[in-house]
């Protein structure tokens, strides 16, 4: 394992990707935050943490595309666009209309519920597939390192966000279910309209 070649510049540029990547969760979090004002700090670290984890994920599994079938990731490129908005939509709209409603969702059906969760996980970090072609002629153990650090920055990115959400959450209270669903929906509008993946 030679880390020789891990410059000032490999780690300045696997913090400003994770920077970029982490936008879409960051706002999903604050999403996530407004929606459950009352969150626990052991929730948030777990909300966090998922995110985390899937961009750390989707990156690797991009990187093993590259590496492996190329050809059908690249086929596979196009449709991100449309993933994106039909999960960040789905999760969005429910969020809206149980805001204007105004009924209480249970526990289990909560907008940041396990379920919820990984949706989001997924909608926010499939884009983050294509960093594998960006570390493409990166060694295994370079770019498991770069993946580490782009995970890390999410982290610390989301559960920013969350304590953000939490405490305007407060403030606005019964209008934060809307607001955060609307906050879903134009990100996964926007990811649709620009193809920006």
């Amino acid at each position: 394992m030679n880390l020789t070649n891990l410059t000032f510049t490999f780690f300045f540029n696997s913090i400003l990707l994770g920077i970029g990547l982490a936008m879409d969760a960051f706002s999903v979090s604050l999403a996530n935050g407004l929606n459950e004002p009352r969150m626990k700090r052991t929730k948030m670290v777990g909300v966090a943490g998922t995110f985390a984890a899937f961009q750390f994920a989707m990156p690797m599994i991009g990187w093993v595309c590259v590496s492996t079938i190329a050809r059908y990731f690249r086929m596979f490129q196009k449709f991100i666009p449309w993933i994106v908005l039909a999960l960040l939509g789905y999760i969005g709209g429910k969020m809206l209309l149980e805001g204007i409603s105004g009924k209480k969702p249970e526990e289990e059906t909560a907008a940041v519920g396990y379920y919820a969760l990984f949706v989001q996980g997924v909608a926010t970090s499939i884009d983050a597939l294509s960093v594998g072609f960006t570390i493409a002629d990166y060694t295994f153990v370079k770019a498991l390192l770069a993946c580490l650090l782009i995970g890390a920055v999410t982290f610390f990115i989301c559960f920013a966000g969350l304590v953000i959400g939490k405490k305007a959450g407060t403030r606005l209270a019964g209008k934060a279910g809307i607001l955060g669903g609307v906050i879903l929906i134009v990100i996964g509008v926007e990811i649709f309209i620009t193809g920006r993946y």
